[in-house]
């Protein structure tokens, strides 16, 4: 009969355990629309914005929102399965991004606003999408 008191508070105890990890689990959702949002001013800013004061504020700004991201994700209690990978891709995917709009920006596109917000949607995509698809799966 103990036996089964104790089977019972373990089972319990799990439940509660997994309820907690599973309702902690939608962070990585918010990062990755932190990030998209940011690519909507960064972009634009490098892009757009010519010269050592508009290289301070990019590089700054990015510095900035790259290092209270990581702090946020290191604090944050769970971290779902498969992270590591689906994080490589989502910034593998930004980063081509990011470098196809900063070649073409600069070589083909100069000072084209159109461009730039094109480019900045187009790098926001990866992380919207991951951010999206995360929110559906927690």
């Amino acid at each position: 009969m103990e036996e089964q008191a104790d089977a019972i508070a373990s089972l319990k105890g799990i439940a509660r355990i997994e309820g907690r990890t599973r309702g902690k689990s939608g962070w990585y959702a918010t990062y990755l629309w932190a990030f998209a949002g940011w690519q909507l001013v960064l972009v634009p800013v490098v892009l757009l914005w010519h010269g050592p004061t508009g290289t301070l504020v990019g590089t700054v700004g990015n510095a900035a929102v790259v290092v209270g991201l990581s702090l946020f994700a290191t604090r944050q209690p769970v971290v779902p399965r498969g992270h590591g990978r689906r994080h490589l891709r989502v910034v593998g995917t930004w980063a081509v991004a990011y470098v196809t709009s900063l070649l073409l920006g600069y070589s083909v596109f100069r000072d084209a606003t159109a461009f730039a917000a094109v480019a900045a949607l187009a790098c926001a995509l990866p992380a919207a999408a991951a951010a999206r698809r995360e929110a559906r799966s927690a």
